[in-house]
């Protein structure tokens, strides 16, 4: 009965995409096959042991990393870089935006106006991110894609012509949807494109 238990586990940890639903369901059979279990004649400290086990692999279904959450963002450092209320940094997936160059003045090319679009689209607001396969870059930011008011807007930010697609696997999620968006506005030259 424990080997039934651990497919599913698995199953929840190596891809990654399961929804909190998936989660909530997948706590109802582990309690069930605990159930089952514990109803059988078991040691008291193996039922412990099953129990804490249980309650571990539960509970990471809580984690965020693990499917979508909502966070409200306080500050937009440039056109694919935001700061949470839980101080997480999230850096769009899929995209590129010019840099803001805060070290080395002056701004790329479009920069001021991507991070003014990015704001007027999540600034203050409640968003909604959905992570891919990799969860963090080498800087410890979250990597996500951003959802607002059912506007996705790493693929705004694309369709207003402010960000390049930029996709490095294994995320590879929204490329085709990315690369769609992009050749419709390189076609009619919108912002980076219309120089």
């Amino acid at each position: 009965m424990v080997s039934c238990l651990m497919p599913r586990l698995i199953l929840s940890r190596v891809t990654q995409k399961k929804s909190i639903s998936y989660c909530v369901s997948f706590q109802r059979y582990l309690y069930l096959d605990m159930h089952i279990l514990i109803r059988k004649s078991i040691p008291p400290t193996l039922k412990a042991l099953l129990f804490m086990l249980a309650l571990f692999f539960a509970c990471g279904c809580n984690n965020p990393d693990i499917g979508p959450y909502r966070a409200k963002v306080v500050y937009v450092y440039d056109g694919d870089t935001v700061k949470l209320d839980n101080g997480e940094r999230v850096r769009y997936l899929g995209i590129d935006t010019p840099e803001m160059n805060y070290n080395k003045p002056p701004a790329e090319y479009l920069a001021v106006q991507a991070k003014e679009f990015n704001s007027r689209l999540v600034n203050g607001k409640n968003v909604r991110l959905e992570f891919d396969t990799v969860k963090r870059d080498k800087y410890n930011r979250l990597l996500a894609y951003v959802y607002v008011d059912g506007i996705f807007v790493n693929a705004k930010l694309v369709e207003a012509g402010y960000a390049k697609v930029y996709i490095i696997p294994p995320n590879i999620k929204h490329a085709d949807d990315f690369l769609d968006v992009q050749r419709l506005s390189k076609r009619e030259k919108r912002g980076i494109w219309g120089y």
